[in-house]
């Protein structure tokens, strides 16, 4: 790496910096298990499976958006080198399998992607090499198969740890009697265990306007007859969240007396800041400054913003960099994969879970006026504050 960077490059250059100093240091074990042998001294060749041929145009823009940041951080590396081979998945389970089965057949030492969960299981299930798929779905991960999504576990846990030291410590959750809402209601009664704050009850709605409605008045009774101070909503604005956080403080139930926390982000799409129900709210997010740089980068290099979803693809290609810097031949295999000491991506710190899983630091934001304001910075490393 060169000593002088421009403006627009340094971030990203120096997350990779960051990856192989911090996995050079952290190198001496034994030789691994659990994936291929890999030849260091040439260029490794890792498949990137994506949702090309997805009859959703949204859906195919997102998967170059993947792409692109991939590729931003194949160029970014220093002290390795990664034989990018991209394989169109069409976003349907069957073909991710064929396409990861055809990628480790072609070579490909370890698979980033695919997208989606019923895919990620698909294609982990078909190959024997690891997978780090964008998927944040719980579900999905185990075995090979690792998740480079931010999980509702993840956040739900910082966000209670969050609340509790502020005395917000009877917490409610209310969420959609759908897969999703069931997630993030077993994430929000794990995190209140595990920070020793109070689950006072959970409030649930089938997923419809008319659904909302109807269990608005249960919802409200439970949270003024349990002494709840908080609220955590699984739902984003595209689902329940807007007529949640209108309807229930003319319930009486609300802001100041009662907390309102999201597990989803309230900055996406931007009008959500604007409601005048979540004002005040509380929401978990990547460090925003190391996530503007990359955004900055991305946008001159393609001239169009990233997808939110984008830095996953450059979080992996970049752990998979700093680890074949190392030089080892089992770069690549599960133990190196799940090392303690983690990866510094453009999203923030993150580390790999033996279970698939993965804890990723996120920063707190209250919605002020319209805007966002961090209340509580991410953490910058594992074992401080934030985690």
């Amino acid at each position: 790496m060169t000593a002088m960077l421009n403006r627009a490059t340094a971030g990203p250059r120096l997350v990779v910096a960051m990856l192989v100093a911090a996995f050079l240091a952290a190198c001496a074990g034994p030789i691994g298990t659990g994936g291929p042998q890999v030849n260091t001294r040439d260029a490794v060749p890792v498949a990137l499976l994506v949702p090309y041929g997805a009859e959703d145009s949204r859906t195919t823009a997102l998967a170059r958006s993947l792409e692109n940041a991939a590729r931003m951080a194949v160029d970014d590396l220093d002290g390795a080198e990664i034989d990018l081979r991209v394989y169109d998945t069409g976003g349907a389970p069957q073909i991710a399998a064929d396409a990861a089965r055809r990628a480790v057949d072609e070579g490909a030492k370890v698979i980033l992607g695919p997208l989606f969960a019923e895919s990620a299981q698909a294609a982990g299930a078909a190959v024997n090499v690891n997978l780090l798929s964008f998927s944040n779905n719980p579900r999905a991960a185990g075995g090979n198969v690792f998740l480079l999504g931010n999980t509702f576990e993840n956040t739900a846990r910082r966000l209670v740890n969050y609340a509790t030291a502020q005395g917000r410590s009877r917490i409610m959750v209310v969420h959609a009697n759908n897969p999703s809402g069931q997630i993030g209601r077993a994430a929000v009664e794990d995190a209140t265990i595990l920070s020793g704050a109070t689950l006072t009850g959970a409030g649930t709605y089938e997923f419809s306007q008319q659904g909302v409605v109807d269990a608005l008045g249960p919802i409200a009774e439970t949270a003024r007859g349990t002494d709840t101070n908080a609220i955590v909503f699984t739902s984003d604005t595209a689902g329940a969240l807007p007529l949640l956080t209108q309807l229930l403080p003319e319930n009486r139930v609300g802001p100041p007396e009662i907390q309102f926390m999201g597990l989803t982000r309230w900055d996406i799409p931007r009008a959500t800041l604007d409601l005048p129900g979540v004002q005040g709210g509380w929401f978990a997010l990547p460090d925003p400054g190391t996530r503007a740089s990359f955004d900055a980068r991305y946008a001159e290099t393609y001239g169009t913003p990233p997808h939110p979803l984008a830095g996953l693809a450059y979080d992996g290609i970049a752990a998979i960099g700093a680890l074949v810097s190392t030089g080892r031949s089992d770069a690549l295999t599960t133990p190196q994969l799940t090392q303690a000491s983690g990866f510094a991506g453009v999203n923030g710190v993150f580390r790999l879970l033996p279970d698939g899983t993965n804890r990723r630091a996120l920063a707190i934001a209250e919605i002020q006026d319209s805007e966002v304001t961090i209340i509580d910075p991410a953490p910058r490393s594992f074992g401080g504050p934030g985690f």
